[in-house]
């Protein structure tokens, strides 16, 4: 979909061979061991303090600990590892009455997860794509098979072997073994980028150089299994192929992670990789993505102050750039091509005027008028917004919204030769069906341009993510693959849900013209919303927004006026919070948890206003936001007082411990993950490389106003002295994008600011660099959260 579209598709190496425990883990309470004499509780580690004056603007203010950053000081750096191990250490100690806790948590969510051994098996001309795992491996394997060789091949169920019986031949090829990736780079196979040729000759990706922190750029002849002899690039973004795959587009960053350099690099020649454009000034960034059909490569050029997106001929790429559209600021902008005519999917302002939401404008390739002249599709419609666009060579595919509703419908391709804008309801949509609940609708990849087969992710709450393929041509949907889908599990796992309906391939659907499509039988989607109940409320803020508040828990275990809750939230970058059915959390539902999700302002779902009213100086609308779902929580007697936890991640976790900084009493636990926590310093003097997008979003600090806001919501900076702070498990990891000397100050000053409690304990947390690829570690992690939160709240 062109939201989301990236030149590639991001592939995580998460597929582990597990062991599956076929029973059903009773829920237990945390009961800490009973001791005749309890030893005295573990003493936290005491940092070193080396306190520096800093002066900005009108302000001046002392950090105790900048030297946990300074990652040129060898001195400073051992002093750090030291720390660090005292640190975990005190986490262990802490932690160790719920050793056998652990255990078993980590026991029920190993139990839970997925047991397939490939990825739904993607088909793109010929041939079927997917990935798989060998026995006895960490990593998977890229596949493929000619789909006239083994029609029956259509989803992870069928033998891995790659052997076909009937004829005795073998008719899997293997393509690219990860295994054998991490053999290249120290036993590190992360692979950020991968395209494979519109030929099907060649194989372009991006594996992470651990040693040099960039991503290099590998190109394997698909036909031999080599290595090609060039183009072999570091600190590589992005990748579009051209000429039909004979030669590849590639762009590269600089030292700051800027991408800002483009090279086109002809297969099989000698001669040297042509430089085709190269930004030098700072603040502009470059980005580049093939259309569909591949004619074309689209070159995004943004920077504060303006987003332009120019043309290269897909077969002559050498013969240079059109400019085709431009806009003041930074906006999201992403264009497709279709039979003669280009699409902009964008949220560009109009005449002038901030929009709330993207629309869709047309222009003919050929068009002689400059400026080109842009005609919008639709009029604009307040009450169903297009949150997305995809194009087949038949069909125009939007994902819509209406309020808290979403939707899926196909057009006909191609659109009337109008020259006016129409109603969606006038090219007479076709509204795919889809279950309750829905939170999120993710594009699958979407190679062929040529199927009439779309692909798509749909998430609820209350359901484990279905990936889903629905044909355009006739409205039969198929879920090729959803967690819990091993029927007879399943059936053990959530009770009464049937086996035979859930295994049901196809359905018949009747289109409809509106978007009054029903929900299907959750039975056939796998629902669990006869176990598990989803409420939504509306929540008043500060100011009066409507805060929109998601709330999940189990209908068996819930227990009235004395449920324990854990409330997640995020709100930055105008990013939907991740609200998905996640099995780990049934460890907590089942235990008669609640969870609830804030959509607080500055996070995606209301509009470009929602998330501009949650940025820059607007930040602590979020932060109120968040508190307002809290105290309603506890007032509606939804969770009981003094049982409410906080869970964020990343700039969630700003929000979190901002929120935790004004009220810290309305919680007992919070957990923060990789946390954005000093953000004066972070955005001042950047250690890691930051974008355009972090200062559009948090703000300039050279701008007096959004200094003065940044130092207001900035956890590390708003520490209350001489409180109570509830307990916090804070977890980060050297290898992030917020270093974990932002996690290690903010524990270190809350310590030293705060009133210290046994009872309360401020651990940190450190994660190994891997645990994303690592299914098992994810699963340990989770286990160590959630043993956390029992501890601290439900003892």
């Amino acid at each position: 979909m062109l939201r989301h579209l990236r030149t590639t598709v991001r592939h995580r190496s998460a597929i582990i061979l597990w062991h599956h425990h076929n029973h059903y883990h009773r829920s237990a309470k945390y009961n800490p061991p009973k001791t005749a004499n309890p030893p005295s509780p573990p003493k936290p580690p005491k940092a070193p303090q080396k306190p520096q004056t800093f002066t900005f603007h009108d302000v001046t203010w002392e950090d105790s600990y900048p030297w946990m950053s300074s990652l040129q000081d060898k001195v400073a750096m051992r002093h750090m590892d030291m720390y660090m191990e005292q640190e975990e250490k005190y986490t262990e100690a802490v932690m160790s009455d719920t050793e056998r806790l652990q255990t078993k948590l980590q026991s029920e969510m190993a139990s839970r997860l997925n047991f397939d051994l490939s990825t739904p098996p993607l088909r793109w001309g010929p041939w079927l794509y997917y990935r798989r795992v060998e026995e006895g491996k960490q990593y998977p394997v890229l596949c493929r098979r000619l789909a006239s060789l083994n029609e029956e091949f259509i989803s992870h169920k069928s033998p891995s072997s790659g052997f076909d019986f009937t004829s005795g031949k073998r008719i899997e090829q293997k393509l690219l073994d990860y295994n054998q990736e991490a053999e290249r780079f120290g036993g590190y196979a992360y692979e950020e980028l991968s395209e494979i040729s519109p030929d099907h000759k060649f194989l372009a990706y991006t594996m992470y150089d651990k040693d040099n922190d960039y991503f290099k750029l590998s190109v394997r002849n698909l036909n031999s299994g080599a290595l090609c002899s060039k183009p072999h690039a570091n600190r590589v973004s992005n990748l579009a192929w051209v000429k039909d795959g004979q030669a590849l587009l590639y762009v590269i960053t600089d030292e700051n992670k800027r991408p800002y350099r483009i090279y086109c690099s002809m297969i099989g020649s000698t001669d040297e990789d042509v430089l085709l454009l190269e930004e030098q000034d700072e603040n502009v960034y470059v980005n580049i993505r093939h259309t569909k059909d591949f004619h074309f490569v689209t070159v995004n050029t943004f920077s504060p102050t303006f987003s332009k997106v120019f043309l290269i001929n897909a077969a002559d790429p050498f013969s240079g750039m059109n400019l085709v559209w431009e806009s003041e600021g930074i906006v999201h902008c992403v264009l497709e091509h279709h039979q003669g005519y280009l699409y902009l999917f964008t949220d560009a302002p109009k005449d002038g005027q901030i929009v709330d939401s993207h629309y869709l404008l047309r222009s003919p390739v050929d068009s002689s008028s400059n400026p080109r002249i842009w005609e919008n599709v639709f009029i604009a419609d307040q009450n169903l917004v297009i949150e997305d666009v995809d194009f087949c060579n038949s069909h125009l595919v939007l994902i819509t919204r209406e309020g808290r509703k979403y939707g899926i419908c196909s057009v006909a391709l191609p659109l009337p030769g109008w020259k006016q804008a129409v109603h969606l309801r006038e090219l007479q949509p076709h509204f795919l069906p889809l279950p309750k609940h829905v939170c999120n609708i993710s594009p699958g990849p979407n190679y062929d341009y040529y199927s009439k087969t779309m692909r798509f992710t749909i998430s609820s709450p209350v359901m484990p993510d279905a990936v889903v393929d629905y044909d355009l041509s006739n409205g039969k949907w198929n879920i090729v693959q959803q967690q819990n889908m091993l029927h007879e599990r399943t059936r053990i796992l959530y009770g009464t849900a049937l086996s035979s309906a859930i295994a049901e391939k196809t359905t018949n659907v009747k289109f409809s013209s509106m978007n009054d499509v029903k929900s299907e039988d959750g039975n056939l989607w796998n629902d669990l919303s006869e176990f598990y109940a989803c409420e939504h409320h509306d929540v008043s803020s500060y100011d009066g927004a409507m805060v929109p508040l998601t709330i999940v828990y189990s209908r068996k275990n819930r227990k009235d006026n004395q449920s324990p809750g854990l409330l997640h939230g995020h709100g930055a970058f105008g990013e939907i919070l991740d609200k998905r059915w996640r099995s780990e959390l049934k460890s907590l539902l089942d235990r008669g948890w609640i969870v609830a999700y804030a959509d607080v302002r500055g996070g995606g779902g209301g509009g470009k206003k929602w998330h501009h009213d949650g940025r820059r100086t607007k930040k602590q609308n979020s932060i109120k936001d968040y508190i307002s779902c809290a105290k309603y929580l506890v007032e509606k007697e939804i969770v009981q007082e003094n049982k409410l936890a906080g869970w964020g991640y990343s700039v969630g976790g700003l929000l979190v411990a901002s929120a935790i900084n004004c009220c810290p009493d309305l919680f007992r636990a919070a957990v923060l993950k990789v946390p954005f926590l000093d953000a004066t310093n972070t955005l001042l003097y950047p250690i890691l490389p930051l974008t355009a997008a972090d200062y559009e979003e948090f703000g300039y600090p050279g701008d007096i106003d959004e200094f003065h806001a940044i130092r207001k919501f900035s956890p590390y900076d708003n520490i209350q002295k001489d409180a109570l702070y509830p307990a916090v498990l804070v977890s980060s990891s050297f290898n992030t994008r917020f270093g974990v000397w932002e996690a290690a100050k903010w524990v270190a000053l809350v310590r030293e600011q705060t009133i210290y409690d046994p009872k309360h304990p401020i651990l940190l947390n450190l994660m190994i660099d891997i645990v994303e690829e690592n299914r098992y570690l994810q699963c340990k992690e989770s286990a160590l959260e959630t043993a956390f939160l029992l501890k601290t709240v439900d003892s």
